[in-house]
């Protein structure tokens, strides 16, 4: 279609609850935002959002469909057991349940739940001493970042306990052997951090073709002072609407 949209696909606005329209719209954007900046994984990997609501139900992808034609009413609405509670022509990827499902049935915060995989973030995710402080953007994520060990292709329940016990409170996480994930309350929140992420990762593979004995890792009084500074944010609601006009430019439809 010539808005980006998909013939295939009949629009929900209107249709649904505004709040689930809002969030459906900025889900899609993350979606084809990743696909913009070169980060999507044929149709695998997954990004979803929690709909506002007391029954913990939440947005992800549609199997099959490339982020790049994502649209808001495209996206499919399940609940915490994996139920799709929609009419449509689609089905959902059971590692994206596995993984996001975890995290937004154990955090409040978790209103949206990125996971890539992503040539630097797998390369990092399996170096035996993952993100090391060798540039400013891995000085800021590395506070916020926690790991989990490899257990093969998500799809075993009984492992979202140990993703959560391995997260705690953490917004971002090195999946180790597979990729990176990120949590944010905001789509914006999301975004900056996994952009930030994926930048220190690639940044550090750029770094260490050099060899390890010839990078330099960032003073420890820099690093404290990062932290410190840190409590201004990472401007993510200054980022996003720009990221949007990107979108609008480059990739226009996600709000169909």
């Amino acid at each position: 279609m010539a808005d980006g949209s998909l013939a295939s696909v009949g629009s929900l606005k209107g249709k649904v609850s505004a709040e689930e329209w809002k969030v459906r719209v900025e889900l899609a954007a993350l979606y084809r935002l990743v696909a913009l900046y070169g980060w999507d994984d044929a149709i695998y990997t997954h990004i979803s959002a929690r709909i506002p609501g007391p029954d913990h139900q939440f947005l992800i992808n549609p199997y099959g469909m490339y982020f790049g034609e994502m649209t808001g009413s495209a996206l499919v609405k399940i609940d915490l057991d994996g139920n799709i509670l929609q009419e449509t022509p689609f089905f959902i990827n059971p590692a994206g349940f596995t993984i996001h499902s975890a995290i937004h049935a154990a955090r409040e915060d978790a209103h949206y739940v990125m996971h890539l995989h992503t040539d630097q973030g797998v390369a990092v995710a399996a170096q035996k001493d993952g993100l090391l402080p060798l540039s400013q953007h891995a000085l800021i994520v590395r506070t916020m970042l926690a790991y989990h060990d490899y257990e093969g292709i998500a799809l075993n329940l009984d492992e979202r306990e140990r993703l959560v016990a391995d997260i705690g409170d953490k917004h971002l996480m090195l999946l180790r052997n597979h990729g990176t994930l990120a949590v944010g309350e905001s789509a914006a929140d999301c975004w900056i951090r996994m952009f930030y992420l994926e930048r220190a990762c690639k940044q550090q593979v750029m770094a260490l073709s050099a060899g390890r004995d010839n990078v330099l890792m960032a003073p420890e009084a820099a690093q404290d002072e990062v932290k410190m500074q840190l409590a201004r944010g990472l401007g993510g609601q200054l980022a996003w609407p720009g990221a949007l006009r990107q979108l609008d430019r480059a990739l226009p439809g996600y709000d169909a």
